[in-house]
C-alpha cells in the first residue's frame, strides 16, 4: 500500500484543552475584523449608539496605519474604560430578552476587545457631566486624564501588527480606502441627522452633512441622478413597513453596486430580500441588468434576528414570507404607475380611454376590446384593441374627448393648431392644458412604420409602437386573469418523479396550500411525489418541472411567485403576438388613442422583456444638435 500524500495531517491523539486568552481574542478578531472597514464599521456602530450628531473619521495608508473615529455622543466614564475592552463587555444588552430584541447597531462586546488583540488601541473619552476626559492605553492599560470636550475618540494604529500573515492578504491603499469609504457611506444613508466626514492622509475625502430629508442624504452620499431615476416607495404590509427609493428600470447597471438594504438602520445583505426585489423587478428589467435602490424595512425587534453572524451583516426573519411579500408588493406598486419625463404621470391622465371628434367623413372609432380569449386564438390585428371605423356605440360610453389631430400630410414649415382647440394667443393656453393632462403629448407622425413621434411641453417624444401596445395588451391580460381564481387542470397520467427529502417534506407540509396555486402534488412513495393537476393556464408545460420549482419556492419563500412568472411567460407570448406590428400604417388619431393608452396603463415605460418603450428628448437635447444659441 502506498504511503499517504505528505499533506494529509497524521491522526496523532492530541489532548482537549482550553485556549489561551490571546489565541481566543485573536480567533475572535478573525471573525470580526476582515480588513480596516471592518474597523471603521465596527467603531461606527458604537459611535451612532452613543448618540453621536457627527462623526469624523480620519485615515492613514488606507486605514492600515491609523483609523480614528471621533464622535460627540454622551462618552464613557472613568470607571467603564478598563471593563470596555474585556471580551463580551457591553452596555448594549443584559439578558436573553435585551437579546431578542437588540435595537441597537452594536451589541455583541466583541469588536473592540477583537481590535485591541491584533493593532495598537487608544481611547480617549469625555462622559457627559465628567470635569475632564481621559484617555486609555490598550496595551498596557495605563489611563491618563486628557483635554478633551464630551465625546469619545478611538484610535487604532498598526492593523494586524500582532498578526502580519494576514497583513499579507490586504489589497493595496487605495482599495482598502475604498472599501472604508462604502463603509462610512452605508451608515450616512441609515441616518441622514448624522453629519459624517472622511479624512485621509489630512486630506478630506467625503462629507456628508446632517440632512432633514432621507432624500437628500441619499442625493449627497450616492448623487442626484439616483433620486431622479428613481420612485418613491412607501408600504405597508402587515407587520413590515418597506420605505425608501427604487430605481426606475431605465436606471439599472450592469454591476449590483447601488444596491442597499436596511433592516431597522442596519445594513444587511439577505437572500428573502434580494429575492424579493429581483421578483418585483422581472417582469420590467432587460437580461441580467442589476436594479438600483435604497430601501428601509421597519419590522419589530423581535421578529428578526440580528445574532446570526460576527459581523451583523446578515439577519434572520421569524417569518420570511411576510417580509418576501411586504417588500415584493412595495416595488411592485411603486414601479407601477406610469411615468413621463422625470414625474409620475399624473392622475388626470390615467384614464382608461379617450375618444376622439367625429372626423368629418362621418367615420368613428370604437372602444378597445380585447378580451382574454381573443388574445388566446391569436388575435393579432391591430383593430381588436384600438379604434376602429363603422361603430360608435363604444365612443358614446367612453365620456371623455380629445381633439382631433391634424393627419399627416400638412405642407411643411406650417403646423396649423389641432381642430377644436382656439387659434391666435389663446391657443398656446389651451395647448398648454391639454400637455399638462397628457404627458407624452401629440401624436406628429409615424418613422417608417416603427416609431410615433409626439410633442409634449418638454420636447420631442418617441414611441417604439410595438413595444409599447405589447405592454398594455400584456398588462390588460394579466388584469383579467388576476381577477379570476386559478383553475384547476387534472391530468389524465399523474406525472412522477423522484423528489428530494426537503421536497418530500415541503409537499407534506404545504399541502394546503398547493391547491390554491392549482397545484395537487401528492406523496405516491416515500421517495417519489405524484403531480396530479397544475394550472389549467400551464397545462401544456412541464408538470414536474413546474412542481419542483414550486417546491423549492414554498421552502424559503413563496410559491404563489413561481406560477405567477409561469403564466405571466405565457401572457407575455400572447401579447406579442397580439400587438400592433412593425410597418402597420396608423392615423393620427390612433396614434394618439395608443399614448393616451399608454398613459393610463402600468408599468408601460417597458414592454414585457424589459426594453423601453418610448424615449425623451428635450428642446435642450434637440438645440445642442443643431448648436442653437452658440
Amino acid at each position: 500500500m502506498s504511503a499517504l500524500p505528505s499533506s494529509i495531517p497524521s491522526l496523532e491523539r492530541r489532548p482537549i484543552r482550553e485556549l489561551p486568552d490571546e489565541l481566543i481574542s485573536q480567533i475572535a478578531a478573525g471573525e470580526v475584523v476582515e480588513r480596516p472597514a471592518s474597523v471603521v464599521r465596527e467603531l461606527l456602530d458604537n459611535a451612532l449608539d452613543a448618540g453621536a450628531s457627527h462623526v469624523t473619521v480620519r485615515l492613514a495608508s488606507g486605514g492600515v496605519r491609523l483609523i480614528s473615529v471621533e464622535d460627540d455622543g454622551l462618552g464613557i466614564p472613568r470607571e467603564e474604560l478598563t471593563v470596555a475592552l474585556r471580551r463580551h463587555a457591553t452596555s448594549k444588552i443584559a439578558s436573553l430578552n435585551d437579546l431578542e430584541t437588540v435595537g441597537t447597531m452594536g451589541f455583541r462586546g466583541e469588536a473592540l476587545a477583537a481590535i485591541n488583540a491584533i493593532a495598537e488601541l487608544s481611547i480617549l473619552s469625555r462622559f457627559t457631566g465628567a470635569d475632564s476626559a481621559f484617555a486609555l492605553d490598550g496595551r498596557t492599560g495605563e489611563l491618563r486624564p486628557v483635554a478633551r470636550s464630551v465625546g469619545t475618540t478611538v484610535e487604532v494604529r498598526e492593523l494586524f501588527f500582532a498578526t502580519p500573515a494576514r497583513r499579507k492578504f490586504l489589497k493595496t491603499d487605495a482599495t482598502e480606502l475604498a472599501h472604508c469609504i462604502e463603509a462610512v457611506r452605508r451608515h450616512a444613508l441609515a441616518r441622514p441627522e448624522v453629519g459624517f466626514s472622511v479624512w485621509h492622509d489630512g486630506k478630506l475625502m467625503e462629507q456628508w452633512r446632517a440632512a432633514d430629508q432621507r432624500e437628500q442624504r441619499l442625493a449627497d452620499a450616492l448623487s442626484d441622478d439616483f433620486v431622479a431615476q428613481s420612485v418613491a416607495v412607501d408600504h405597508l404590509g402587515g407587520a413590515v413597513r418597506v420605505v425608501g427609493r427604487a430605481g426606475i428600470p431605465d436606471a439599472a447597471r450592469s454591476r449590483g453596486d447601488q444596491q442597499f438594504f436596511y433592516v431597522n438602520g442596519r445594513f444587511v445583505r439577505d437572500k428573502v430580500l434580494s429575492h424579493a426585489v429581483r421578483s418585483a423587478y422581472e417582469d420590467v428589467l432587460h437580461g441580467q441588468r442589476q436594479p438600483v435602490y435604497a430601501l428601509y424595512v421597519e419590522i419589530d425587534p423581535s421578529r428578526v434576528d440580528v445574532n446570526v453572524h460576527p459581523t451583523k451583516i446578515e439577519v434572520r426573519f421569524r417569518d420570511g414570507r411576510e417580509v418576501h411579500q411586504a417588500v415584493r408588493h412595495a416595488i411592485e406598486n411603486a414601479l407601477a404607475a406610469p411615468r413621463a419625463g422625470d414625474a409620475v404621470m399624473p392622475a388626470a391622465a390615467q384614464q382608461p380611454f379617450f375618444k376622439p371628434n367625429v372626423p368629418a367623413s362621418g367615420a368613428t372609432w370604437a372602444q378597445p376590446a380585447m378580451n382574454f380569449v381573443a388574445a388566446e386564438r391569436g388575435v393579432g390585428d391591430f383593430d381588436a384593441m384600438w379604434p376602429r371605423r363603422g361603430d360608435d356605440s363604444a365612443m358614446e360610453q367612453s365620456g371623455a374627448e380629445i381633439s382631433r389631430w391634424p393627419v399627416i400630410g400638412t405642407p411643411p414649415m406650417s403646423f396649423r393648431a389641432p381642430v377644436g382647440l382656439p387659434a391666435g394667443p389663446a391657443a398656446s393656453e389651451s395647448l398648454a392644458t391639454h400637455e399638462q393632462a397628457w404627458p407624452l403629448g401629440r401624436a406628429l407622425a409615424q418613422l417608417h412604420g416603427i416609431y410615433i413621434l409626439a410633442e409634449n411641453a418638454q420636447g420631442l417624444i418617441v414611441v417604439d409602437m410595438h413595444a409599447a401596445h405589447e405592454r398594455i395588451v400584456y398588462e390588460r391580460l394579466k388584469t383579467q386573469l388576476d381577477g379570476a381564481a386559478i383553475t384547476s387542470q387534472p391530468l389524465l397520467i399523474p406525472a412522477t418523479f423522484a423528489a428530494t427529502p426537503q421536497e418530500v417534506a415541503t409537499a407534506e407540509a404545504c399541502a394546503a396550500v398547493l391547491p390554491t396555486l392549482g397545484l395537487e402534488i401528492t406523496p405516491f412513495s416515500p421517495r417519489t411525489l405524484a403531480v396530479r393537476a397544475v394550472p389549467g393556464s400551464l397545462a401544456d408545460g412541464d408538470p414536474v418541472e413546474l412542481a419542483r420549482s414550486v417546491l423549492a419556492e414554498l421552502a424559503q419563500h413563496d410559491a404563489s411567485t413561481v406560477v405567477q412568472r409561469a403564466q405571466n411567460e405565457l401572457l407575455s407570448t400572447m401579447a406579442c403576438h397580439g400587438a400592433v406590428r412593425a410597418n402597420r400604417k396608423l392615423t393620427i388619431d390612433e396614434m394618439n388613442a395608443l399614448l393616451r393608452q399608454m398613459e393610463a396603463t402600468e408599468r408601460s415605460d417597458q414592454c414585457n422583456h424589459g426594453r423601453p418603450t418610448w424615449r425623451q428628448l428635450s428642446i435642450r437635447e434637440l438645440d445642442a444638435l443643431f448648436m442653437r444659441g452658440r
